[in-house]
């Protein structure tokens, strides 16, 4: 039995469909690439062939795409698709700050 499952796993192979010069295309295969390098079975991987497949005959527009290939990423890693808190600074403000601690490091010694 795991002679057959070993030959499922090796049947399925990775797509070689890139288009550098596309931009969105490309963006999208590295997302199908990092999510079918990380899935060692051999249904989600034929699963993600299918899905990037049908992106490249335009069978499924890229929001369909990424919403069909997230389910494969979620599992992966938590941080994926959630929104992360970028924290800004005003240029002057961060410039009066590393002002301050220049002069306070000067005046410890």
């Amino acid at each position: 039995m795991s002679n057959e499952s070993d030959a499922t796993d090796k049947a399925v192979t990775k797509l070689l469909v890139d288009k550098p010069l596309d931009f969105r295309f490309h963006a999208a295969y590295s997302v199908y690439s990092d999510a079918w390098d990380r899935n060692s079975s051999a249904e989600v991987r034929t699963k993600l062939n299918e899905i990037m497949t049908s992106l490249s005959t335009s069978e499924i527009d890229y929001p369909g795409f990424y919403q069909q290939v997230n389910q494969y990423r979620a599992d992966l890693a938590p941080g994926y698709g959630g929104s992360a808190r970028i924290q800004t600074q005003r240029k002057r403000d961060f410039r009066r700050g590393e002002e301050r601690k220049a002069r306070n490091s000067r005046h410890r010694r």
